[in-house]
C-alpha cells in the first residue's frame, strides 16, 4: 500500500490514478478528503502537515510514501514531519518531490533551500529513498488563464530565458515507477521536457492552439524567497535537458505543444 501525500495536487492526483490503474492499493492523504472521488483500492485519509499525529496515522502501515509538500511559505518543517512519520510507520521507501537546481548557491542565496533540508533529512533517515527534481511544470501556464482570457500580458520573471519545461504527467509517471519499481534506491532524477523553451515561446504555442495572441512582459520575482532561483533561471542555468524521463519511462518526454493541445479547454 502506497501513501500519496498532496493527493489532490498537480502531481499527487495523477500518481493516485496511475497506481490504481496498476492495481496498487493507495492511501490518499489530503486536508480535504471530500475532493477525492471514491475508487476501488483507494483509501482516503485526512491529515495536515502541521499535525504530526495525523501524519503518523496516515503513514501507519504504508509500504512506500510519496512525499509532496507545497507550503505557502517555504519551510522544511513539513518534509521533516512526514519523514519522521514514515520511519515510525515502517515505510519501505520514500520518494520525495523536490525541484531542479536544489542546493545550488547563486545570487547570494541557496536555491530550494527548504527542499535541500528535506532532501538531507531523507538521506539521513535510514529509509530507502529516491529524489525527483523536476524542472518548471508546463501546467504553470494555468496560473495565467484569467490573464490570457482578458488579454492581459502574462508576467515573465526570468526575462525570456529558456527552461527545460516538463509535462507534470511525466513527473507523475516517474514517481509511480520509483514507488513500485526496482533499482531506484538512493537515486536522484532530474526531470525535464525534450527541449529548453522560453515563456514567450510557450505563449506563442499556446496562442496558436487557442487562436489568439498572448502577450508576455518582463516582471520582477513574485517573492523574495524565490529570488535566487529566479536569478539562476534568468541567467540561463535552467536551460537543462536530461534523459531521465525517457530512460525511466521508455519513451520521450511530452512536448509543451502536446500539453497545450490537451489542455485547451482549461483556457
Amino acid at each position: 500500500m502506497i501513501l500519496v501525500t498532496g493527493a489532490t495536487g498537480t502531481i499527487g492526483r495523477h500518481v493516485v490514478e496511475l497506481l490504481l490503474a496498476r492495481g496498487v492499493p493507495v492511501r490518499a492523504m489530503t486536508r480535504a478528503p471530500e475532493r477525492v472521488a471514491a475508487a476501488d483500492g483507494l483509501e482516503v485519509v485526512a491529515a495536515d502537515f502541521d499535525d504530526p499525529a495525523s501524519l503518523r496515522r496516515a503513514a501507519d502501515g504504508a509500504d512506500a510514501v510519496l512525499l509532496i509538500t507545497a507550503p505557502a511559505t517555504p519551510t522544511e518543517r513539513h518534509d521533516l514531519a512526514m519523514i519522521d512519520a514514515a520511519r515510525e510507520g515502517g515505510a519501505g521507501r520514500v520518494v520525495k518531490l523536490s525541484a531542479i537546481g536544489t542546493g545550488e548557491r547563486y545570487a547570494g542565496g541557496v536555491i530550494g533551500e527548504w527542499h535541500l533540508r528535506g532532501e538531507e533529512a531523507l538521506r539521513d533517515s535510514g529509509l530507502p529513498w529516491t529524489i525527483l527534481r523536476p524542472s518548471v511544470f508546463a501546467s504553470n501556464m494555468l496560473w495565467w488563464a484569467d490573464a490570457i482570457q482578458s488579454g492581459t500580458p502574462i508576467a515573465d520573471p526570468v526575462d525570456g530565458a529558456r527552461q527545460g519545461v516538463v509535462d507534470p504527467r511525466d513527473v507523475s509517471a516517474v514517481a509511480a515507477e520509483a514507488l513500485t519499481g526496482d533499482g531506484h534506491d538512493k537515486a536522484l532524477y532530474t526531470l525535464t521536457g525534450p527541449a529548453p523553451i522560453s515563456l514567450g515561446e510557450q505563449a506563442l504555442i499556446l496562442g496558436e492552439v487557442l487562436g489568439r495572441d498572448i502577450a508576455v512582459e518582463t516582471a520582477p520575482p513574485p517573492d523574495a524567497a524565490w529570488a535566487a532561483g529566479i536569478a539562476w533561471s534568468r541567467d540561463g542555468h535552467n536551460a537543462v535537458v536530461t534523459g531521465d524521463v525517457e530512460r525511466l519511462l521508455g519513451r520521450p518526454p511530452g512536448t509543451f505543444r502536446r500539453w497545450a493541445e490537451e489542455h485547451r479547454d482549461a483556457f
